[in-house]
C-alpha cells in the first residue's frame, strides 16, 4: 500500500522536528513493513505560473495556442501549448528550460509552430499526478503561492510516500484512517477519525429497494441513490493527486470518489449507473451456468461458490471483487448507485482466486474490513460527489443489517505477563486495551477475568493469545527480556544418533556424498519404480496444502530423490556420481485416526497426546544410495573399472560395521531393482529369526529409462530402525601361530547363491576357520549345464598350538560335508 505523509498529518497532530523518520520508526516498532519511501520525481526549475495571454494560432490544422506566461521574472516567457482548457488569469505549473520531468523528460526552449516556446505548460500526467492528459493542471485560484513560487513545495509535490506490506491479518492497515490509529497509538497522540460522519438525511423513501438472500456471505449492505451528477464535473486536483500518491489511475469523479473513499476508510465501494438498473438489488449466490462481463471486459464463468449482485436482469457485479460492464459509470451518467457492504473474507478469497481477479477491493475483503464503516463510506462519498458534481441523495440511505453480535474475549489478567515474561500489571493492560480501542468487562476482583471486546475494526482478535500480542506490541517488544534459558546438563547423543553418524561418515570414507532431497514426490514416480499395485509404498501420504501440485505426496522411499539429485548432477557434466542420504520416510499403514485438535492456552494432557500420537504415520529411518559411472578410474595404472553390484553390496557390509550388526544377503526380486540382480538385506532379529531391512544391486533397465539414468545404475535401500542393537564390541584373541592354508572348490546349482556355500562352509569348519574367501567362479563346458564351480580360500589356526595337515584337513572336510548337507555342494577333484 502506498500512502503519503501529508495525508496521515491531516488525521495526527505529529510532534514537530523530523515527522518523517518518527512516523517512519513508530511504524517499524509496530510491526509494519516500510518497503520504501518515495517522492516524486522531478527536478529543475518548476513553478507556479499565471496566465497573462492567450493567442490562438488559427494557421494550423490543430488547436495550437501561443501563451504569454507569468513566471516571476521581469518579462513573460512565450510558450506554445495544445491544451485548450484554460484562460488567462489561471494559475498553472510551468516547467521552465533546465527541468525534468519523470520518465526523464527535458525541457528545453526550442522553437516551433512558428514560435519561440520557452518551456513548457504541464499537466496533471506530466507531473506524475494522474493520468489526465487532455488538458493542463489548472490550480485552484485560491491558491495563495505567487508567480515564479517553486510548485514543487506549493503543490506538495515532494511530499514523500510510504510504500508499506501489510500483513494478511492487518486488513485495518489497509486505510489512511487505520495506519493515522495505529501511528497514534504507537506514538501516544490523538488522531481525527474521518470515519465519524453521518450520512444524508432526507424526507423521502428508502433511495433504493435493496434485498439480501445470502446473509452468511453478505451481513451488512447499504445503498444510497444519487440524482443530478454534473457528467462534466471532474476530480479536483486534490483529489487526483491523493489517488496518483495511492498508485491509483484517475477516471471520473465518480469512480475517482469511490476509489479515494477506499484509501481514506479502508472500506471498498461501487457505483452502478442508476439509468441501467432494472428492478431491485438482489444479493445471492450464483446459479451454475451464469455468465457475467466484469468491468475488465472479461467472460466469467460463474459458479455456486460466487457471490453475486443481481438485478432483474442477471449478474451486475462480482459482490466484494468486481463490479459489471453492464451498469458501469460513464461519461453521460447523471444518476447512481452507491453501494457500500461487509462480505465474508472466506466467500471473497475464494471467488477472487478462482477467477484470477486480484482487485484493491477484494485484497482488503479478504483481510476484513470494518463493518461500522459501510454508513460513513456511504456518506463521506455523497459528500464529495455533492460538493464536486451537485449530485444530491434522492431518497433514504438503505441498511441492510443481518450482522451477528461478536463474542468477547475472555482473557485471564495475569495471561500477557506470563507469555512475554514482563511484570505487566492489571492497570496496564487495561489501559493498553482501552487505547486500541476494545471496551472491557469484568475483572474487577483479582481472580476474574476480563470480557475483552475488540473493536470492529480489528477482526483478527478472536483468541485470548491474539489479545496478548496486542498487549506486548504496543507496550513495546523492545520491553521483552532476551534471556537465554539455562540449558539442561546433557546426555550426549542418542544410541540412534550415533548410529547414524557412523553410517554417514562410513559412506562418506567410501566415496558416497550426502545429498539430502526434498521429501515429496509425484504420484507418476510409483509406476516408474514400476512398483506392483498391492506394494506397500504406493500407500502415501497426501499433503493438504502441498508447496507444488506435481509433487503431494511424502515419500515412501529415498530412491526418487536420489535418483533426481543423480540425474541432475549427470546433466550437469558429472560423470562418475556416488550418492546417499540418512531421512525419514513416511508409512502409513491404514486408516489413521482424525487428529484430535488442541487448545493451546496449556500443556496437552496424556490422553490428548497420545491421540496425536496415534494420528501419525510411521516415519522410519531409512539409509539409501545410488551409484553409476566409474568406480575406479582410468589412468596409467590400469583400465579402470564401471560401479556395479558389488560396490553397493561392499557399501552395505560397511554399513553394517558401522552400525555393529551382521548384514547377510541372499538372492530377491523387489522392484526397482533388476530382477536377477536384486540381493535382500537379512539381519538376525531379536527374536533369532532372519529379517529382510532392505535391497541392494543394479536398477531394472526400464526404471533406468524411465528416469533418465544411466543403465547399470546401482542402488541400495535399508531400514535403520529394523536393524538390532550393535553386539558387544570385543577385542579378538590373536594366535602366535602359523596359519594354514587350503583351497576348496565345490561344484553347485546355479542357482545356490555364493554366500550361502561360504557360511554352510565357515559353520562345518568349526573354531579352527578364520577365514573364508571366495577368489573364482567357474562356468564352463566342464560342467553340466546349470552348474558352476565356487572355489574357496579357507584359512585355519589354533590359539594354542600349531595345526597339523591332518587337522586342517579333517575341518576342511568338515566344512564340505556341511556344505554338501545344505546346498548340495559336491567337490571338485
Amino acid at each position: 500500500m502506498r500512502v503519503p505523509l501529508s495525508w496521515l498529518a491531516e488525521y495526527l497532530s505529529l510532534p514537530a522536528g523530523d515527522a518523517l523518520s518518527t512516523v517512519t520508526d513508530v511504524m517499524v516498532r509496530l510491526g509494519v513493513e516500510v518497503d520504501g519511501i518515495h517522492r516524486a520525481d522531478l527536478t529543475g526549475p518548476i513553478v507556479i505560473g499565471r496566465v497573462l495571454e492567450v493567442e490562438d494560432l488559427t494557421q494550423f490544422k490543430k488547436s495550437i495556442r501561443y501563451c504569454q506566461v507569468d513566471v516571476g521574472e521581469d518579462q513573460p516567457r512565450g510558450i506554445v501549448c495544445g491544451a485548450s482548457n484554460f484562460v488567462g488569469g489561471d494559475l498553472v505549473v510551468v516547467a521552465l528550460p533546465g527541468a525534468v520531468l519523470p520518465s526523464g523528460f527535458a525541457i528545453a526552449a526550442r522553437r516551433t509552430y512558428d514560435h519561440i516556446s520557452d518551456g513548457m505548460i504541464c499537466s496533471a500526467r506530466e507531473l506524475g499526478l494522474g493520468d489526465e492528459h487532455t488538458g493542463i493542471l489548472v490550480l485552484d485560484p485560491d491558491l495563495t503561492a505567487k508567480p515564479g513560487s517553486a510548485a514543487v513545495t506549493a503543490l506538495g509535490l515532494d511530499d514523500p510516500v510510504f510504500e508499506l506490506e501489510i500483513t494478511p491479518d492487518r486488513g485495518d492497515l489497509l486505510s489512511v484512517r487505520g495506519l493515522a490509529r495505529e501511528i497514534g497509538l504507537g506514538l501516544g497522540i490523538p488522531n481525527t477519525d474521518p470515519g465519524r460522519l453521518d450520512p444524508p438525511v432526507t424526507d423521502g423513501q428508502p433511495s433504493y429497494e435493496i434485498r439480501v438472500e445470502d446473509a452468511m456471505g453478505c451481513d451488512r449492505f447499504v445503498g444510497l441513490a444519487m440524482t443530478g451528477l454534473d457528467p462534466s464535473a471532474t476530480s479536483p486536483a486534490w483529489l487526483q493527486r491523493r489517488l496518483a500518491q495511492a498508485g491509483i489511475r484517475t477516471v471520473s469523479l465518480a469512480v475517482d470518489v469511490t476509489n479515494f473513499v477506499m484509501v481514506e476508510l479502508g472500506q471498498p465501494m461501487h457505483a452502478f449507473d442508476l439509468d441501467l438498473l432494472t428492478g431491485p438489488l438482489v444479493i445471492r449466490r450464483a446459479v451454475p451456468g451464469e455468465r457475467l462481463t466484469t468491468l475488465d471486459g472479461a467472460q466469467r464463468n460463474l459458479s455456486d461458490a460466487d457471490l453475486l449482485i443481481t438485478d432483474d436482469t442477471g449478474p451486475i457485479g462480482l459482490a466484494a471483487v468486481m463490479g459489471g460492464r453492464s451498469t458501469e459509470i460513464h461519461d453521460a451518467t447523471t444518476s447512481l448507485l452507491l453501494e457500500a457492504a461487509h462480505w465474508d473474507p472466506v466467500t471473497v478469497s475464494r471467488t477472487s482466486r478462482g477467477h484470477g481477479l486480484f482487485s484493491e477491493a477484494a485484497r482488503r475483503f479478504e483481510r476484513g474490513v470494518d463493518p461500522e464503516m459501510t454508513t460513513a463510506a456511504i456518506a463521506r462519498a455523497a459528500q464529495l460527489l455533492t460538493l464536486y458534481g451537485g449530485a444530491r441523495a434522492a431518497g433514504e440511505v438503505v441498511d441492510v443489517d443481518n450482522r451477528v453480535p461478536r463474542a468477547p474475549v475472555v482473557l485471564d489478567v495475569s495471561l500477557p505477563s506470563r507469555v512475554a515474561g514482563v511484570d505487566y500489571s492489571a492497570e496496564h493492560v487495561r489501559d493498553v486495551l482501552v487505547r486500541l480501542g476494545a471496551s472491557i468487562d469484568g475483572g474487577t476482583r483479582a481472580e476474574e477475568p476480563l470480557r475483552v471486546m475488540p473493536p470492529s475494526w480489528r477482526m483478527d482478535l478472536v483468541d485470548p493469545h491474539d489479545v496478548v500480542e496486542e498487549i506486548v506490541r504496543l507496550s513495546g517488544y523492545d520491553q521483552v527480556p532476551s534471556v537465554l534459558p539455562v540449558a539442561p546438563a546433557g546426555r550426549g547423543l542418542t544410541a540412534g544418533q550415533r548410529r547414524r553418524r557412523s553410517i554417514a561418515r562410513s559412506l562418506a570414507d567410501q566415496g558416497y556424498v550426502e545429498s539430502p532431497a526434498y521429501p515429496f514426490v509425484d504420484p507418476a514416480v510409483f509406476d516408474a519404480l514400476r512398483l506392483r499395485d498391492d506394494d506397500q509404498r504406493r500407500t502415501a501420504t497426501r499433503l493438504a496444502n502441498p508447496i507444488s501440485e506435481t509433487e503431494p505426496l511424502m515419500r515412501t522411499t529415498l530412491l526418487p530423490g536420489l535418483l533426481k539429485t543423480l540425474r541432475r548432477n549427470l546433466g550437469r557434466g558429472q560423470r562418475d556420481v556416488a550418492l546417499f542420504e540418512i531421512g525419514l520416510v513416511v508409512r502409513p499403514t491404514g486408516e489413521a485416526p482424525r487428529a484430535p485438535v488442541v487448545s493451546v492456552s496449556g500443556r496437552p494432557d496424556d490422553e490428548q497426546i497420545a491421540r496425536l500420537e496415534a494420528a501419525v504415520p510411521r516415519q522410519p529411518w531409512r539409509v539409501g544410495l545410488v551409484a553409476t559411472g566409474a568406480a575406479e578410474l582410468p589412468g596409467w595404472w590400469g583400465p579402470g573399472r564401471p560401479a556395479d553390484w558389488t560396490d553397493v553390496l561392499a557399501a552395505v557390509n560397511q554399513i553394517g560395521i558401522a552400525a555393529g550388526v551382521t548384514i547377510s544377503t541372499s538372492a530377491d526380486q523387489h522392484p526397482p531393482w533388476h530382477p536377477g540382480r536384486c540381493a535382500a538385506l537379512v539381519v538376525i532379529g531379536t527374536d533369532g529369526s532372519d529379517l529382510v531391512v532392505g535391497h541392494a544391486g543394479e536398477l531394472h533397465p526400464g526404471v533406468c529409462a524411465a528416469l533418465e539414468v544411466p543403465t547399470g545404475t546401482v542402488a541400495a535401500e535399508l531400514e535403520l530402525d529394523l536393524l538390532p542393537p550393535a553386539t558387544s564390541a570385543t577385542a579378538p584373541m590373536l594366535s602366535a601361530f602359523p596359519p594354514v592354508l587350503l583351497d576348496v572348490a565345490v561344484v553347485v546349482p546355479a542357482s545356490v547363491p555364493a554366500n550361502d556355500v561360504a557360511v554352510a562352509l565357515r559353520d562345518g569348519a568349526g573354531d579352527l576357520v578364520e577365514e573364508v574367501a571366495l577368489f573364482d567362479v567357474y562356468t564352463g563346458s566342464q560342467l553340466e549345464e546349470g552348474q558352476r564351480s565356487l572355489a574357496f580360500a579357507l584359512q585355519f589356526r589354533a590359539l594354542d598350538r600349531t595345526l597339523t595337515v591332518a587337522e586342517a584337513t579333517a575341518a576342511r572336510d568338515a566344512a564340505v560335508a556341511e556344505a554338501h548337507r545344505r546346498t548340495g555342494a559336491i567337490l571338485r577333484r
